[in-house]
C-alpha cells in the first residue's frame, strides 16, 4: 500500500481529496490543526471509505517549530508502518489573510503557511520521499499569473495589500516545483503545482478579516465542488510513470507565468532556505 500526506485535509480540497486517495487504496497521513476537526474528517472519510486507511496528526504548520515537530511525528510513523516510504507528499495547507499578521517567526502568514511550510516540511521528509521515487504536490492558483516576487520586501512590510501577498505565495509554490524538479531529478523525486480553480471552500473565511471574508463569501459561489479538483491530486498521484509536466489542471498540463524561471526559481530557493535554515544540498546532490 502507497503512502501519501496530505496537509490542510481537513476540510475543502485537502479532506476530498483523502478521501478519494483512500479510495484508490492509499494509506492517508492527514495533517489538520484542530484535533476536533481531525477526529470529524476520519470519521467522514471512513464513513465514505469503510476499508480506509487514515490516521491524523494535529499540527499548525503556520509555525516553523510546529513543522518540524510534525515532520518528526510522521517519520516515526511512516519509518514503523511503510517500510520508510513517502510515495506523495501533498503541500495544501493555506490561508488568506485581511491584514497583516506574522507568525512566531516573523513572517507574513500567507507567505508563512502557503508557500514557506511546505518547502520545509518537504524538506524533511525528502529521504521518505527519495526512498519510494515519491512526487511532491504543491496547491497553487490561477492568481500566480500578473505577479511577480517582491524580493527587496518579500513579506511586504512596506506596503500590505493581502491579495498581493496571497498570488506572490502562489507564485513562490510553483517556483519551488520547478526549483526541486531543477535539483532532484537523480533523485527521481517529482514536483507539481496544481490550479484547483475557483472551489466552494472556507480558506476565504477563516481568519480573513471582514471585508475580505465578505467578498469571498460572495466570490465561492460561482466556485466548484471541492470534489473536481480533488480528481487532479488523484490523477498525479495514479499515475504509474510520473508525468513530466509542472502545473495541472482539470487532469491536464497548463500554461503557467513568464515568471516561473531557473533564475527566480533559485533565488527563491536561496531565500527560502535561509528563513527556514536549512540547506537542500544536503538531501539533493547526492
Amino acid at each position: 500500500m502507497k503512502t501519501i500526506v496530505m496537509t490542510g485535509a481537513t476540510s475543502g480540497i485537502g479532506l476530498e481529496t483523502a478521501k478519494l486517495l483512500a479510495k484508490d487504496g492509499f494509506r492517508v497521513l492527514g495533517v489538520g490543526r484542530d484535533d476536533a476537526r481531525c477526529k470529524l474528517a476520519a470519521q467522514i472519510i471512513r464513513a465514505a471509505v469503510p476499508q480506509a486507511e487514515i490516521t491524523f496528526f494535529t499540527t499548525n504548520l503556520m509555525q516553523q517549530r510546529e513543522v518540524h515537530c510534525a515532520a518528526s511525528a510522521l517519520t516515526v510513523f511512516i519509518g514503523k508502518n511503510c517500510d520508510g516510504k513517502l510515495y506523495a507528499l501533498l503541500n495544501n495547507a493555506g490561508c488568506a489573510r485581511g491584514y497583516y499578521m506574522t507568525t512566531e517567526d516573523s513572517y507574513e502568514q500567507q507567505f508563512a503557511l502557503n508557500y514557506l511550510a511546505g518547502f520545509l516540511l518537504t524538506y524533511r521528509l525528502f529521504p521518505l520521499l527519495q526512498k519510494a521515487g515519491g512526487r511532491v504536490i504543491m496547491t497553487g492558483s490561477q492568481s500566480h499569473k500578473g505577479i511577480r516576487v517582491h524580493w527587496d520586501d518579500v513579506m511586504l512590510t512596506k506596503r500590505y495589500n493581502p491579495l498581493t501577498a496571497y498570488k506572490q505565495s502562489k507564485l513562490c509554490d510553483i517556483l519551488f516545483a520547478k526549483g526541486l524538479n531543477d535539483r532532484c531529478v537523480k533523485q527521481n523525486v517529482h514536483a507539481y503545482t496544481v490550479d484547483p480553480g475557483l472551489v466552494r471552500t472556507e480558506i476565504g473565511n477563516k481568519g480573513a478579516g471582514g471585508l475580505v471574508s465578505a467578498v469571498w463569501s460572495l466570490r465561492k459561489l460561482s466556485g466548484v465542488s471541492p470534489e473536481i479538483p480533488a480528481q487532479t491530486y488523484a490523477f498525479l498521484c495514479n499515475q504509474v510513470q510520473a508525468p513530466k509536466g509542472l502545473y495541472y489542471k482539470q487532469c491536464r498540463e497548463r500554461a503557467y507565468s513568464r515568471e516561473v524561471t531557473t533564475e527566480n526559481a533559485d533565488r527563491l530557493f536561496a531565500l527560502s532556505e535561509r528563513l527556514c535554515g536549512i540547506s537542500y544540498d544536503e538531501v539533493c546532490r547526492i
